[in-house]
């Protein structure tokens, strides 16, 4: 496809976008001048759904009217409110119902998988995943690693890119688990790297490490909602996701996971039990043995939070109508555009870091700034874009597809162009 970096022309391929109604569905935040901000952080937290107030009241309305009645007779009933939210999040993930819960807070939901299937022995207890992964990965692995009774640094294999490369490659990843992959307990990787935003290949992965006798799974916080994911197909393991990012359900909100009905009914994988996990049939005569549920659902532990369910509803409901396929399509017609317009800067100040194989990234662009500081971002920021800096020196700016638009794009760049 032919670009032009003008501005009719960005406006031109917005009159053309069929999703561009679903901009005004979103609230926008707005500069001290009255201008609304280009904003392009949906990898860190998604914008809000103008409907999200409306879900939201719903339930308050209901907990003020009904108090504890509402768990039967509100107008959404809060005990199984969250099954409400189960098929929409199937389907963005690629799942099957039974093999999909919302439950938690992603990390809380990492360590609640690694006891079921990290399961190390004195000959199978190492964990593959990628160098610099998310802190907060890394923290639950090395924690998981010694709570068993091993070191983390001989434990814990990191994946990094080659001499000179900012990426990972896919041969290299599957070479490591075949020379590793007999003292292999588990692959454990970020579905799309946070810092580059390189998806990695999901599939040849999960293929790779049960050849090897591994288990694998993958953190998606920033994979959900941003690519096309076929958990299913793929025969992953299990995985786990925030929300707040591209799901847009708010700051700190609820998280989301995966297990395969592969495990659906293993009585060998040990758990950490609550009585939300029991089986729903029996989960009131309050018994002393725990009977799990058959699929995801058994792994829950308390109740779930009827008010962040809600504003998760309200954007799922999007999603339900939009559906990911269209949204992907979008999301790559924007990056490809973003990328086009920031070549045609030829500025040596700046390099993208992310991949240029549409297949191998999301909505996320990484500018590593070179031999600087923070001071460019901080000269875009003043100028009316929100982005994020990650230290040391790359900033990372995601076109979302539900809210941003071609123009976003343009009036970005010429930001950019400004300050370099």
């Amino acid at each position: 496809m032919e670009y032009s970096n003008n501005k009719e022309y960005a406006l031109r391929l917005d009159q053309e976008d069929p999703l561009r109604s679903y901009r005004d569905k979103f609230h926008h935040p707005v500069q001290s001048n009255g201008q609304p901000y280009i904003y392009m952080c949906g990898n860190s937290l998604g914008l809000q759904p103008k409907a999200v107030r409306e879900y939201v009241e719903q339930e308050l309305k209901d907990w003020e009217n009904l108090g504890v009645e509402g768990h039967f007779h509100a107008k959404n009933p809060w005990m199984p409110y969250h099954e409400f939210l189960t098929e929409n999040m199937a389907k963005i993930v690629g799942g099957k119902a039974s093999e999909v819960v919302v439950m938690n807070t992603l990390t809380v939901n990492l360590h609640l998988m690694m006891v079921s299937f990290y399961r190390p022995t004195t000959e199978r207890y190492k964990i593959i995943m990628e160098y610099s992964a998310f802190p907060s990965d890394q923290y639950a692995v090395q924690s998981q690693v010694s709570f068993h009774g091993f070191d983390p640094k001989e434990s814990i294999i990191e994946l990094k890119p080659r001499e000179g490369e900012s990426l990972l490659r896919t041969e290299d990843i599957l070479e490591v688990i075949e020379q590793e992959g007999d003292a292999v307990a588990l692959v454990m990787l970020g579905g799309v790297n946070y810092y580059t935003g390189q998806f990695f290949e999901l599939d040849k992965i999960t293929e790779k490490g049960h050849e090897k006798g591994c288990m694998v799974g993958f953190d998606l916080a920033h994979a959900v909602g941003n690519v096309k994911l076929k958990l299913h197909e793929w025969n992953i393991d299990f995985a786990v996701w925030c929300t707040y990012k591209y799901l847009n359900s708010g700051p700190g909100s609820i998280a989301g996971c995966f297990v395969h009905e592969n495990h659906a009914e293993r009585d060998d994988l040990p758990r950490f039990a609550g009585w939300w996990g029991h089986d729903k049939d029996t989960r009131f005569l309050m018994g002393p043995d725990f009977n799990p549920i058959k699929g995801a659902e058994g792994w829950q532990l308390s109740n779930p939070p009827i008010l962040p369910l809600a504003a998760l509803r309200a954007s799922l409901d999007l999603f339900g109508e939009v559906g990911i396929d269209a949204l992907v399509e979008k999301s790559r017609k924007l990056v490809a555009y973003l990328e086009y317009s920031l070549s045609e800067l030829n500025n040596e100040r700046i390099e993208v870091i992310s991949p240029k194989v549409e297949k191998e990234r999301g909505c996320q662009i990484s500018i590593r700034v070179i031999d600087t500081d923070k001071s460019l971002f901080e000269a875009i920021s003043e100028k009316g874009v929100i982005a994020d800096w990650r230290e040391p020196d790359v900033i990372r700016i995601a076109p979302v597809p539900f809210y941003n638009s071609f123009s976003d794009i343009y009036e970005f760049v010429q930001i950019l162009k400004s300050v370099l």
